[in-house]
C-alpha cells in the first residue's frame, strides 16, 4: 500500500509517501505566494522519485493551505497529522511541540492518539514568523540568528507583540548591543512564549516537529526552559505529512 501525504504550510510545504507501513519518500519545497503551485511542485517530485500520484492508495492533504490540494481524497487538520506523524517517530506518551509559520501548537499525546492541544494562533509573537522578522532585522539566516544566540547573554525582548518587539530590537541596535546578545534575546522570547503554551497543556516528555527540528540551539534552549530533554530528529520536520499519510484509509 502506498499513501501520501502533504503537508501546505505557510512558509513550506512537505511531502511523505509511506509504503507499507515504511517511510520511503520525503522532500520539502518553499510555499511560496501559491500554495496550488507548492502542491505540483511536490506531485512533480514525487513522480520523479518513483511515487507518482497515481500510483497511490490514497492523499491526504493537512496545514495551512491543506484546502489548495486539488489532488488529495480528503483533508486533516494540523493537529491530527502532526500527532499520529509523531507518535510514528518517537515512542512514548508526549507533547509535541510545533513553532510553525504563523502558529505554535503544544500537542499532548497519550497512547498515540491526542488527548489535548493549544495553539497559538492569535499573533505570530512566539512563532517562526517572529523568528523570520527578527532575523531578517538582523540581516541573518535563521540558522544564523541561533548561532549567534548560542555566544549571546541574557537581553530581555519583553514586547508580546512583533511589531513592538520589533521596534526594541531597532533600539538595541541603536545603542550598539552586540548582535549576538540581540540574537539570544529574540530567541529567549520565543522559548519564553512556547514554553508558557506547553506547559498549559502538560506533560513530562517532549518532542519538537516541523521546521525548526533542524535547529540545535532552539531544541537546547527549549529542553533547558522545560527542565527535560526535548526530542527531535531529521524527518520531525515531516511530522504533518507523515501523520497526513498514515491517516490514508
Amino acid at each position: 500500500m502506498l499513501a501520501i501525504g502533504i503537508d501546505i504550510g505557510s512558509t513550506s510545504a512537505k511531502t511523505a509517501a509511506v509504503k507499507d507501513g515504511d517511510l520511503v519518500f520525503t522532500k520539502v519545497v518553499p510555499t511560496g505566494y501559491n500554495s496550488v503551485d507548492a502542491a505540483d511542485r511536490l506531485k512533480e517530485d514525487l513522480s520523479n522519485a518513483g511515487y507518482p500520484i497515481e500510483d497511490a492508495d490514497g492523499i491526504v492533504a493537512t496545514g495551512y493551505g491543506r484546502i489548495s490540494v486539488p489532488f488529495a481524497d480528503r483533508t486533516i487538520t494540523e493537529i491530527t497529522c502532526h500527532g499520529k506523524g509523531a507518535a510514528f517517530l518517537f515512542e512514548g506518551d508526549m507533547t509535541v511541540i510545533d513553532i510553525g509559520g504563523q502558529d505554535t501548537k503544544a500537542v499532548q499525546l497519550r497512547n498515540g492518539h491526542v488527548d489535548k492541544f493549544l495553539m497559538n494562533d492569535k499573533c505570530s509573537a512566539g512563532t517562526g514568523k517572529f523568528l523570520e522578522v527578527m532575523a531578517n532585522r538582523l540581516g541573518l539566516t535563521l540558522t544564523e540568528l541561533c548561532e549567534l544566540a548560542r555566544n549571546g547573554e541574557e537581553t530581555p525582548i519583553s514586547s508580546m507583540c512583533t511589531v513592538f518587539a520589533e521596534s526594541e530590537v531597532i533600539s538595541l541596535i541603536g545603542k550598539g548591543t552586540p548582535r549576538e546578545n540581540i540574537a539570544r534575546g529574540v530567541i529567549d522570547s520565543v522559548v519564553t512564549k512556547v514554553c508558557s503554551l506547553v506547559n498549559r497543556v502538560g506533560g513530562t516528555n517532549f518532542a519538537l516537529t516541523g521546521g525548526l527540528c533542524d535547529e540545535s540551539y532552539i531544541v537546547e534552549a527549549l529542553s533547558k526552559a522545560l527542565g527535560g530533554p526535548v526530542l527531535t530528529c531529521p524527518n520531525a520536520r515531516y511530522a504533518g505529512a507523515i501523520g497526513a499519510a498514515l491517516s490514508v484509509k
